[in-house]
């Protein structure tokens, strides 16, 4: 993988830090800023797709809703990636809907657009099918993860995950979402978040998370966090630090990532 040019600030969204200088000022002109709220929809399932999305901060889902009206999550993208991967692969639409589940904020650009970048630049290309490789490795991970691993263990590499991509220790994430991440009821959510609560782990009180023991949450999660955040830290570059929280609630400054841990040294 070609190393990203030094010479520019590095990026919130880690696909486009990742992406050659040329391909990065080609797209700049076209990225808009937009807010992401909670809720918003960014495509429909079955309907054309409009703009792509690069996540600077926040949390989207995918959802595919069965004929009944029971929804289940598929998959997850942040500020790891883009919101539009069809598009990618030559697709207009998508059987899924995409709607923000934590809020936050990123850059939108016009799938036409997009697509004519795409064919414009092989290194783009490239860059977005690594990104890919990596985004359908989660989706197989977390299918594997919801097999084998308990509900704590998953609860904590989903807090992890939002962890990383909000870049703080504190972001809202409601019983309804992280219900639907880890295919439980919210009564499940609560016993989860519960004991990982009486543990000094995190604070969740109104659907707004506090993560207090980074390190103690990363004890007890699964080894699927690890090896899905490896897969992109080789294919995107590695992660930027985040300070972590201490066991008190206080902040605890770093400059680098966690220290070894038994998930692969995330």
């Amino acid at each position: 993988m070609r190393d990203p040019d030094t010479s520019r600030t590095a990026h919130q969204n880690r696909l486009l830090a990742a992406l050659p200088q040329e391909d990065y000022a080609q797209l700049s002109p076209n990225l808009l800023p937009v807010t992401l709220e909670y809720k918003r929809l960014l495509y429909q399932a079955n309907e054309p797709i409009g703009f792509v999305y690069f996540i600077e901060s926040g949390v989207a889902s995918l959802v595919n809703t069965m004929v009944d009206g029971d929804a289940a999550e598929v998959g997850t993208i942040g500020n790891e990636g883009i919101v539009g991967l069809p598009v990618v692969f030559g697709d207009t639409q998508a059987p899924t809907s995409v709607y923000i589940q934590v809020a936050g904020a990123g850059l939108r650009m016009k799938a036409k657009v997009f697509r004519e970048e795409m064919q414009r630049s092989a290194s783009l290309r490239a860059a977005l099918f690594r990104y890919a490789h990596a985004f359908f490795n989660q989706v197989a991970q977390s299918a594997a993860c919801n097999t084998f691993h308990s509900l704590e263990q998953r609860c904590c590499r989903w807090l992890l995950m939002t962890h990383d991509r909000m870049q703080s220790n504190e972001f809202a994430l409601t019983h309804e979402f992280l219900a639907m991440m880890l295919g439980v009821t919210r009564t499940g959510v609560t016993i989860a978040a519960g004991a990982l609560q009486r543990a000094g782990l995190i604070r969740y009180t109104r659907g707004h998370v506090t993560i207090l023991d980074y390190a103690g949450l990363l004890q007890r999660s699964c080894e699927c966090y690890g090896v899905t955040k490896k897969e992109f830290d080789r294919l995107l570059g590695a992660a930027p630090a985040v300070v972590q929280g201490a066991a008190n609630g206080g902040p605890r400054s770093s400059g680098r990532r966690p220290l070894d841990s038994p998930h692969g040294g995330i």
